[in-house]
């Protein structure tokens, strides 16, 4: 069984490409920091998994994800080689994305991100003009 399931945070936009062909298929590269259970001294806090997402799941990615947003993901871990130029083996770890979930709402994204929005109030409600409501309501 080869299942991963991660959920942290991007480290920057996802990059999207488009394969070549008749029919062009959207690549979408990003990398999650997911933080480490345990911690010890000397130790790295995160590691950064780098995650690829094919075809709708791949432009869902370039059209919602952000740096800094949480994201849940399911998918499959995949190794692949290649030679270098100096004729070197170099290999490449990735989960290959077969579910995307967000992991945490929008307006508390932009509100770690971007601050508080104006009018807004601190449980995140929108106060509302009522003035030129009629007091004869039916219920």
């Amino acid at each position: 069984m080869n299942k991963v399931i991660l959920m942290g945070r991007l480290t920057k936009d996802p990059e999207v490409r488009y394969s070549q062909g008749e029919n062009p298929l959207a690549i979408a590269r990003y990398t999650l920091a997911v933080n480490r259970r345990f911690k010890k001294e000397g130790q790295p806090d995160a590691d950064f998994v780098n995650i690829v997402s094919f075809g709708k799941a791949g432009e869902f990615a370039d059209k919602f994800y952000k740096k800094g947003q949480q994201v849940s993901i399911v998918g499959r871990l995949q190794v692949r080689t290649y030679d270098d130029p100096d004729g070197n083996r170099k290999w490449i770890t990735e989960v290959i994305a077969e579910e995307q979930y967000f992991a945490e709402s929008k307006a508390s994204f932009e509100k770690r991100t971007q601050g508080q929005s104006t009018g807004e109030s601190k449980d995140g409600f929108v106060p509302v003009d009522d003035s030129g409501l009629n007091d004869d309501l039916p219920f």
